[in-house]
């Protein structure tokens, strides 16, 4: 059998994120929470920066526009690491498993850049990843099939070698477009079969 490397997404597969976790606790009333995180921080919002775009303007235009909620706007920035609670159940013991049995791992993660640099050193799972292709850096993001093609060159690896987890189904399919495999993640167990169903575990 091929050898297979393994690429993970980042959030919402090896780790919780929600904007909820971090403005949860800044509004008090559930529905001025809703409203906010859906029209003002919002993740299609919040995306721009995954895509590359700089967050000071991001910051800027969207305290002119909201200018009674400055403060929360800039606690986005100040903030950011408190939208990402912690680890998905499981998945950090799958990652060193897979890396305990010589398994080449990468990531591909929609992450903007300056979030990416206070959150990396945080988080010593990294580590364990041959290769980590950040969204904000390349300014690519999932599921443009030219970042899966940029990773595959970055990683040296042919499309018939790797493996992607992702829990967003077009991000699977923008990965399948170059030939890549794809798991739509749900949770740790099934991934894992997913996995040794591909002869990796």
């Amino acid at each position: 059998m091929m050898s297979k490397s393994v690429i993970f997404d980042v959030g919402r597969v090896l780790f919780h994120w929600d904007l909820r976790h971090l403005f949860g606790q800044l509004i008090a009333d559930p529905v001025e929470l809703e409203w906010f995180v859906t029209h003002v921080i919002s993740p299609e919002w919040h995306f721009q920066h995954d895509a590359g775009r700089d967050l000071d303007s991001m910051l800027a235009e969207r305290i002119a526009e909201f200018p009674d909620h400055a403060p929360l706007i800039r606690a986005y920035r100040a903030r950011f690491n408190e939208t990402i609670p912690g680890p998905v159940d499981g998945m950090h013991d799958l990652v060193r498993d897979l890396h305990r049995g010589g398994v080449p791992l990468f990531v591909i993660s929609n992450f903007g850049a300056e979030f990416w640099d206070n959150f990396r050193p945080t988080q010593p799972i990294f580590d364990l990843f041959d290769d980590l292709l950040i969204s904000g850096r390349e300014k690519l993001i999932k599921p443009d099939p030219a970042i899966y093609r940029l990773a595959l060159d970055r990683f040296g690896l042919t499309p018939e070698q790797a493996l992607f987890i992702d829990d967003v189904p077009a991000n699977i399919a923008g990965a399948e477009s170059v030939g890549i495999a794809g798991h739509v993640f749900t949770e740790a167990a099934s991934t894992r079969d997913w996995l040794r169903g591909h002869g990796v575990l």
